[in-house]
């Protein structure tokens, strides 16, 4: 079937065809529809003629503009004379002598700005809109000038003024209420933060926390710094993958647990394990990023453990950059995944960079190339901790117009020479065991608090609480044993090793009870006391003496 003629039989085909193309007519005859004149008369209905519509040129141009309730006003000559102002505008402004420059009697148009805007439209011909400009009434009105070319005096311009008042103050309450809840969340975040770095002996520390821009809500970038005592800190940094509030408030609780576990003195990845399942535990939706490190001075090293977070970044003294390479684990909350630590020197003169995303990532940009960029910002970065941090936060292009929440953490390990090297001592002696051990470790600890010039009464206290802790570790513990002293600027830490993992923990001693004293005696005449298990098996004891100022 030739369903192309077979359909040009269907009614008001041929009408379809004239008006797709009546300058290509072609005769009934070509068409191939001659045959059946009957069945086309048939089905053809004749157009209905259209009713009278009215020209444009019926309306008065005055009366539309008198009715608009927009506000209306029309100037001449590059004076820009008043020749008409519409009701709305008269009632909103006031009646305007026709004849008289707007400049003088409209200083409405003075307010918006739009003086300037008519000249240009009168010389180009070309319309121009401003958007929610404000009177001293405090109306605000987007206005549109338009030019009018058959007016005298070499044309005009015809003002076309909305009252958008109710859509700005809307929008101007809504700014309020998003500054207000980004004004909060900024401040609970703050709230969340150290308000001062903990300051360890052995190390300088400086951090920077950076919220995004206004058009930013705020995230949950955090850091922290913990004294673990016996010389040992930890560093903490950390990312909530979220905005406002719920962030800020997920991220208050993250490093509260931080804190909790620290004190436990557990491995990094162990650390990291309890945070894992505590962070599914807040909330499931968020996801959390963190790295948990901590420094030994006696070992000079960073051992740290990463949940999805970025590479902890180390400068040499010699302007070398060393990226710890380790993998790393999950993001929080992920759960199933047994995190590892990993290690990397921190040596003396050396600085060490904790950081978060918005430092370097970028969009439309890879971030191995932000990685990149902070590498080659922090090989040339030296001075202090803080200086060090805002030489970063600059070198990246960060600034407070930046649309992610920026956390910098900046660690020295500090070259100490002369009289400041001469306050910081370290001392060790490997105990054998036996009935000999006690009494060579209390001549030892003697000698070298002497060596110290310690005054006579911690010198005693120190004799004393290296002997306790050697004695219980000769009778509870397993060898390899040590005894460790150490002296910074601000205290004396005595520290005892041993094979056995078994922590020791304070008890009240009866009466008839032979031991059982030892931690209670060092409890009472230390500073503070605790005790980890060290990598490999077996523990560690220590005590702490702050020394006077």
């Amino acid at each position: 079937m030739n369903f192309t003629r077979w359909s040009q039989r269907l009614p008001g085909t041929q009408r379809r065809a004239e008006a797709r193309g009546t300058d290509h007519a072609v005769s009934p005859a070509q068409r191939g529809e001659g045959s059946v004149p009957a069945a086309r008369g048939e089905y053809e209905q004749q157009p209905e003629p259209l009713p009278d519509v009215p020209a444009l040129e019926d309306f008065s141009v005055q009366e539309i503009l008198g009715r608009l309730p927009a506000l209306v006003v029309l100037v001449y000559g590059p004076e820009h004379r008043i020749a008409y102002v519409n009701d709305a505008y008269a009632a909103a402004f006031g009646p305007r002598p026709v004849g008289a420059t707007a400049a003088d009697t409209c200083p409405e148009l003075t307010e918006l700005g739009l003086l300037p805007l008519m000249d240009q439209v009168l010389r180009s011909g070309t319309p121009r809109t401003v958007k929610s400009r404000k009177v001293r009434g405090g109306g605000s009105y987007t206005v549109s000038c338009l030019p009018a070319e058959n007016l005298k005096d070499g044309g005009g311009v015809l003002v076309f003024a909305a009252d958008v008042t109710d859509h700005a103050e809307a929008a101007e309450r809504l700014r309020a209420s998003e500054r207000r809840h980004r004004e909060t969340a900024v401040t609970l975040q703050r709230s969340l933060l150290p308000q001062e770095l903990e300051q360890p002996d052995d190390l300088c520390i400086a951090a920077t926390y950076q919220p995004g821009g206004t058009d930013a809500a705020v995230g949950g970038d955090w850091y922290d710094v913990i004294t673990l005592g016996a010389g040992r800190t930890a560093l903490v940094i950390g990312d909530v993958m979220g905005r406002g509030v719920r962030a800020a408030a997920v991220m208050g609780q993250l490093r509260t647990a931080v804190r909790a576990y620290a004190r436990l003195d557990l491995p990094p990845h162990e650390v990291l394990q309890l945070l894992d399942g505590l962070a599914a535990e807040i909330d499931a939706s968020q996801i959390a990023t963190c790295v948990y490190a901590v420094h030994d001075p006696n070992e000079g090293r960073l051992v740290y453990a990463s949940a999805g977070h970025l590479p902890v970044m180390v400068r040499d003294e010699d302007g070398t950059v060393r990226r710890a390479e380790d993998p790393t684990g999950p993001p929080l909350g992920t759960g199933g995944w047994l995190h590892t630590s990993g290690t990397i020197a921190l040596p003396p003169g050396s600085s060490a960079v904790l950081y978060t995303d918005g430092l370097i990532e970028r969009r439309g940009e890879d971030i191995d190339e932000g990685v990149a960029a902070l590498e080659r910002a922090l090989s040339g970065a030296t001075g202090t901790p803080q200086v060090v941090c805002d030489r970063l936060i600059r070198s990246l292009g960060v600034t407070a117009e930046h649309d992610d929440d920026v956390a910098v953490l900046v660690v020295q390990h500090p070259t100490r020479t002369g009289p400041a090297a001469e306050l910081f001592h370290n001392a060790a002696l490997e105990l054998l065991g036996g009935v000999e051990a006690a009494p060579r470790a209390r001549a030892f600890a003697s000698g070298v608090l002497a060596s110290w010039r310690f005054s006579s009464e911690l010198h005693d206290l120190g004799v004393l609480a290296a002997s306790e802790l050697v004695a219980n570790s000769l009778q509870h513990g397993t060898p390899p044993m040590r005894l460790r002293l150490r002296r910074t600027d601000r205290r004396l830490i005595i520290e005892v090793t041993d094979g056995d993992d078994h922590l020791p923990r304070r008890r009240r001693a009866e009466t008839e009870d032979e031991a059982g004293r030892g931690i209670s005696i060092v409890a009472t005449i230390a500073s503070s006391w605790g005790s980890r298990r060290t990598p490999g098996g077996g523990k560690a004891v220590w005590c702490e003496f702050a020394l006077p100022a």
